[in-house]
């Protein structure tokens, strides 16, 4: 992995609670919040200077407004949530560029896990533990996507803790 071992544990603690609420509340609300995904990006506003040398955190933190920048024409194009959107680009800094595939490759796996807890949850009894979450009925055919890109940001950390560069 590209990320340093060193740079995501010290991301992991700030960012698990985070992403974890994230799920929590696309799975109840069918809404990340702004205060959340402004705290993500603080976490690396703050912590990122000490983690990064200058221009690497300029180059990271450039990841931001490109991932922002693109997510809002697609937002704008209906092809994704506006809190899907801020997320992303909340999350972009964190992603070293040359781990780009392994992350594409863990989000296709955390979202078809998602997707299916989801709507067997859905279709059952379980649902009854949680009977006000907006996800269950009043979405029709939608999907908390927060549930799977909180999950992904936590786990692609934790990968990078153990077998980061």
């Amino acid at each position: 992995m590209s990320l340093p071992a060193q740079v995501a544990w010290w991301f992991l603690p700030f960012l698990v609670p985070l992403c974890f609420y994230v799920a929590y509340t696309d799975l109840a609300r069918m809404r990340i919040t702004n205060p959340t995904v402004l705290a993500i990006a603080g976490v690396f506003l703050v912590i990122g200077p000490f983690l990064y040398p200058f221009e690497a955190y300029l180059w990271q933190l450039a990841q931001l407004a490109i991932v922002l920048g693109v997510c809002m024409i697609l937002n704008a194009a209906g092809g994704m949530g506006a809190g899907d959107a801020k997320f992303l680009a909340a999350a972009a800094p964190y992603v070293a560029l040359g781990d780009m595939r392994l992350l594409m490759a863990l989000f296709a796996a955390v979202l078809l896990a998602a997707y299916g807890t989801h709507r067997v949850a859905r279709a059952t009894a379980l649902r009854n533990m949680a009977p006000t979450w907006d996800s269950w009925s009043t979405t029709g055919r939608k999907f908390p996507m927060g549930f799977a890109l909180g999950p992904t940001l936590a786990i692609y950390l934790a990968l990078a803790a153990v077998h980061g560069s």
